[in-house]
């Protein structure tokens, strides 16, 4: 069975134009990588946990308190890895100042024995959803179609 995350794709309305906030991988691998490398929140569920729960927790965990609001359902993707993602979008504000990302642990250099520690996320940013689009990692550029169907249908 593939392993299960859910993230919450924040929104906010600009004027005519869309942004979304999307996080971007803390950790050495992906410190010089910008295009394609930025994701929605996300995180794996644990065991009994349903995958809103899972994704509000994520959000809070790796971002930050998780506006008002409740998130509806948008997309499920399958990523590179396996891994499948449950996606729920929700409109509502935040201030990448305000990042509180929990860490992780990881041999840095490889083989070193060295343990470190680094966050989740290094860091989050509004981005237009053509922005968007580049940025994002691949297997979860579909949520952002998903996106504008939902915002376009009312």
């Amino acid at each position: 069975m593939a392993l299960r995350s859910a993230g919450v794709l924040l929104y906010r309305r600009r004027g005519n134009r869309t942004e979304v906030l999307l996080g971007h991988p803390g950790g050495p691998y992906w410190k010089r990588k910008d295009e394609g490398a930025w994701m929605v929140p996300k995180g794996a569920l644990e065991p009994g946990e349903v995958a809103i729960e899972a994704a509000v927790r994520e959000f809070s965990e790796e971002v930050g308190p998780v506006p008002p609001g409740v998130p509806v359902p948008l997309r499920t993707v399958r990523q590179n890895g396996g891994k499948v993602v449950e996606v729920f979008a929700l409109e509502g504000d935040f201030d990448p100042a305000d990042l509180i990302s929990a860490d992780f642990e990881l041999e840095w250099p490889p083989r070193s024995g060295r343990m470190r520690r680094y966050p989740e996320l290094d860091q989050v940013e509004w981005m237009t959803l053509d922005e968007a689009d580049r940025r994002i990692l691949k297997s979860q550029q579909p949520v952002l179609d998903s996106l504008r169907t939902m915002l376009a249908d009312g």
